[in-house]
């Protein structure tokens, strides 16, 4: 497929995230969520990109630290062959007890899902982060800070230098300059540090100052300095990632509604499981998506040289995870645009063959803008995460004014203080003690790092932020 023509072109961009959990916690909180995104969402569509789909893929650093540390093969297939199988059996056999045989027999159908990928994963030598490399195109920053609440400019550096350092040690010199910023959280101010990065293209979320469906969604926009910011389009987004997207029907597995061990056999509709049914309705909405994206596209991309460029942005444990028939929609999608004749382009291929429009002055808008809640940070930065905003404000203000005292120790607690999935978690009530004492952990590790220097005993972050430099925070 090419990238792009006068009808304009689809970009779907992967955005792949997990926080740290290397070594803190196990079920239900902690190290399951990685070994769960390996098994239901990585591996899988690992198999669709070797196929040579053209999807754009960020990884963060956070993601890849954890990949690439000791022992990830040798623990994920404990909690396969020990956790998983043995819970699976154990709920298969109290809902057969209760004379619940078709749920059972969806969960002993569903626990080869683990199975199948474990024999995977030891096909591929283990080596997650090697299979991914050559699709990985985008970074992100450290450990997924939200960048605007960030309370200095070296603070900034610190985050993104080290994610692009990090792009770099990895997977060579192949990075284009494309930057998930996180949580799709833009201000202005860090675009002079996304800049001496190296940082070529962000992609911004503009619904509230453009208007949902606006064709300016479909626009590429230089910033004056070479700075390429790409709106997301909410309005495809939304057939996927909404109350009322495609994950919400009825056929689909019911991702909320679980057995005593978190196994999933009934479908929203409250009915057991039909996964043939499910997989059907999931090439129905790839049809159906594809064909809206079209005529997205002859409606709003009037006047845009190349035509409208189309961008779909997903967290990528969304396709497979949350939504466990996400990835054969997504192969689905690939399929239909070939035969209903969109171009599906990888982001940077788009960017290169179309010249970027100059920013209006009338959307330089100073105001943080993300894809959370409001389109602002509440969601980071509201009554129920505020505490965790102000804490890591004051973390950064007193590492930052110790300058040259800063230990590496105390650079890496930093990183992981600031990740924006604790304030996310401790909003949203999703696993909120254990975000808040994940927070108050590394606080406290940060505190001793600044007294003592490196931690003596070891302990803290494992494998965390291994391309961090202390003096990103000292850099003029």
């Amino acid at each position: 497929m090419n990238a792009g023509s006068d009808r304009g072109a689809l970009a779907i961009l992967l955005h792949t995230h997990m926080p740290y959990v290397e070594g803190y916690g196990t079920w239900p909180f902690g190290e399951e969520w990685l070994w769960e995104a390996i098994c239901g969402s990585y591996l899988p569509l690992l198999e669709l990109l070797d196929g040579g789909a053209p999807l754009t893929l960020s990884l963060t650093p956070v993601l890849c630290d954890q990949l690439e540390a000791p022992a990830v093969g040798e623990r994920l297939s404990e909690f396969v062959r020990g956790v998983r199988r043995a819970t699976h059996e154990e709920d298969a056999r109290g809902l057969r007890a209760a004379g619940h045989q078709t749920l059972a027999m969806e969960l002993e159908r569903s626990w080869h899902d683990y199975a199948r990928a474990l024999e995977e994963f030891n096909r591929r030598g283990g080596d997650l982060l090697g299979a991914f490399a050559p699709h990985a195109q985008w970074t992100s920053a450290a450990t997924h800070a939200v960048l605007p609440l960030l309370a200095t400019d070296a603070g900034a550096r610190l985050q993104v230098q080290t994610g692009v350092a990090a792009y770099r040690r990895r997977f060579g010199t192949g990075w284009r300059g494309g930057f998930w910023l996180p949580e799709c959280a833009h201000q202005p101010w860090l675009e002079h540090s996304l800049g001496d990065a190296g940082v070529r293209a962000v992609c911004v979320e503009w619904t509230d100052r453009l208007g949902l469906g606006a064709s300016a969604h479909l626009g590429a926009y230089e910033n004056g300095a070479g700075l390429v910011l790409v709106p997301i389009d909410r309005a495809t987004i939304a057939l996927v990632w909404s109350n009322r997207g495609y994950p919400a029907a009825g056929p689909y597995r019911d991702y909320h509604h679980h057995t005593v061990h978190h196994h999933n056999p009934w479908s929203n509709d409250g009915d057991a499981y039909d996964h043939a049914r499910a997989l059907a309705l999931a090439r129905e909405h790839a049809i159906d998506f594809v064909a809206r994206t079209i005529a997205r596209l002859r409606e709003g991309d009037r006047g845009l040289p190349g035509g409208g460029l189309v961008v779909c942005a997903l967290d990528t444990e969304l396709l497979g995870h949350w939504w466990y028939e996400g990835v054969a929609w997504l192969r689905g999608v690939v399929e239909e645009c070939s035969r209903q004749g969109l171009a599906l382009v990888r982001l940077d291929d788009a960017l290169e063959r179309r010249e970027p429009l100059a920013l209006d002055p009338r959307r330089r808008c100073r105001r943080a803008s993300s894809w959370g809640e409001g389109g602002d940070l509440s969601t980071w930065s509201g009554p129920a995460a505020a505490e965790i905003a102000f804490a890591a404000r004051a973390a950064e203000l007193e590492v930052v004014s110790a300058g040259a005292r800063v230990s590496t120790a105390a650079a890496r607690e930093l990183l992981a203080l600031q990740a924006s999935d604790w304030a996310f978690m401790t909003s949203r009530e999703l696993a909120a003690p254990y975000a808040r004492e994940r927070f108050a952990a590394h606080g406290q590790a940060l505190a001793r790092a600044l007294a003592g220097g490196e931690e003596a005993d070891g302990a803290g972050p494992r494998n965390l932020a291994v391309d961090a430099d202390r003096d990103w925070l000292l850099a003029a």
